[in-house]
């Protein structure tokens, strides 16, 4: 190294040194844990600090070969990358004193599988076993991703799964969240899981089940936030849960409904996000939230055919009384709005509206002959509905946002019709349409630019004129792309 070399790099330690340890705490927090290794080797002072981190994420992907996703990726590089994360935990744990202030956080992504995955979870139960840590989290990976997972695999990954488990009982039993991907469980697996993670506060599967259409029961005295993808249940009983308050749940195959609520009475935010397919039931929210009364609601329809049946006020009431804030999302533009009104009527606390109107064709199959051939509706995407509640007026909404508003009749028709249905709307926020980098191609600049103000004045107008109403009706300028 040269002398500028040399200069620089006693530099940076020189002003690093000057920090108090809680700023450089601070500091080394906000970075990579590759990043903030590599600073310990600039001084003594630093590789003693690094061990006093309140937070200790370490990810497998920091150590990953940097040429794209795991499918890119050799089988050897990724067991080296696990190894890495192996010896970085433990070199980090095993200098940290007893004496020291709690861990706050203990993060830890790695893949099942070798002798790495089992090398973290020892790690962390000796640390859990003399330290205090407030929340520990595993993220546990599968080298083969989910969409080249072959039923071989998933049953292989179950296998390893409880392995590891059962090699390391007591770092299981001390987490609090859990992310699990690609595994097929024995049918007393999962209760094993469950009862083994006892503080367990947060879990997510993703394409996990125990056999096709099988049907998994959750008991658990801590979980408060359960998330699903892709997971191939016939149907999930939240049997037991008392302190849960949000349930996401991602792409099912079930036909009927896809879980049932049993003891649930903390339960607050459920997300529901499905492609409807052409055997695929409608979904009556009043049936399939059953004795839950939730007051947040997000329903992501991914710009297919709509999966939701249209339900009266009656029907609805015991189920959203209490909601507050409604979220319909990727609705398709072919679709008619005039159906979301049945939220509105059967919703009397409800306070926000919110409605996205997309096509989002990168996500979408748009293949003729693939969308027969994976039973995409060929019917129309959107749902008839007829209004029930003659006069119905609400007096709670304050705020209506629609994204991807366009200038179209059915849209002004839409937006009058709630301003005449509501009583104490203050605010509507008509938001372009918002595409993402990959479907700028598809979609013409014109309809993701800022309204210009001569067209703003002209839907002002054709929106309030005889309506008698006072509701301020925005254009946000908000990013065009996301």
């Amino acid at each position: 190294m040269g002398a500028r070399g040399k200069s620089s790099t006693h530099d940076t330690e020189d002003r690093l040194s000057k920090l108090p340890d809680d700023i450089l705490l601070s500091v080394l927090e906000c970075l990579d844990i590759r990043d903030a290794a590599r600073t310990g080797t600039l001084s003594r002072r630093l590789r003693q600090i690094i061990p006093m981190l309140s937070k200790l994420i370490i990810k497998v992907n920091s150590f990953e070969p940097s040429n794209g996703n795991r499918t890119n990726i050799a089988f050897d590089d990724l067991a080296e990358a696990n190894a890495t994360v192996a010896e970085a935990t433990k070199s980090i744990l095993a200098r940290r004193k007893a004496s020291q202030d709690a861990i706050h956080l203990l993060s830890l992504e790695f893949y099942l599988g070798d002798e790495g995955s089992i090398s973290v979870a020892q790690t962390i139960a000796g640390t859990m076993e003399t330290q205090i840590v407030g929340s520990a989290e595993f993220a546990i990976l599968t080298k083969t991703g989910r969409p080249k997972c072959t039923e071989d695999d998933v049953l292989l990954h179950g296998r390893q799964l409880m392995l590891l488990v059962d090699a390391c009982p007591k770092a299981f039993a001390g987490l609090t969240c859990l992310k699990l991907e690609n595994v097929r469980l024995d049918k007393p697996d999962f209760p094993k899981i469950f009862s083994t993670c006892k503080r367990l506060e947060f879990l997510r599967l993703n394409n996990c089940d125990m056999g096709m259409l099988s049907l998994l029961e959750v008991e658990h005295p801590q979980l408060s936030e359960l998330e699903t993808d892709h997971c191939n249940f016939e149907r999930i009983h939240l049997k037991w849960l008392p302190r849960l308050t949000k349930l996401t749940f991602m792409i099912w195959i079930a036909q009927q409904d896809p879980f049932a609520f049993g003891y649930v009475p903390l339960l607050q935010s459920v997300s529901l996000t499905n492609v409807g397919l052409s055997w695929h039931k409608m979904l009556k929210l009043s049936e399939v939230l059953g004795n839950a009364t939730v007051s947040t609601l997000h329903l992501n329809l991914k710009s297919e055919k709509i999966w939701v049946q249209p339900e009266g006020p009656r029907q609805l009431l015991s189920v959203f009384h209490k909601l507050r804030l409604a979220n319909l999302i990727n609705i398709s533009e072919e679709c008619d709005l005039n159906w979301t009104m049945f939220v509105l009527q059967g919703a009397p606390s409800l306070e926000e509206l919110q409605i996205t109107v997309q096509d989002h064709f990168c996500e979408m199959l748009r293949d003729k002959e693939l969308r027969k051939q994976y039973a995409f509706s060929e019917e129309k995407k959107g749902v008839d509905w007829e209004e029930t509640a003659s006069g119905f007026k609400h007096h709670k909404l304050a705020a209506l946002k629609i994204y991807g508003f366009r200038p179209q009749d059915k849209f002004v028709r839409y937006v009058r019709r709630v301003i005449e249905a509501t009583v104490n709307l203050e605010n509507i926020f008509l938001y372009n349409k918002i595409v993402c980098e990959r479907c700028k191609r598809t979609v013409p600049k014109a309809s993701r630019s800022p309204w210009p103000k001569k067209q703003r004045f002209s839907l002002r107008n054709r929106i309030t004129s005889g309506t008698n109403s006072f509701v301020v009706i925005h254009f946000p300028s908000s990013s065009s792309s996301y």
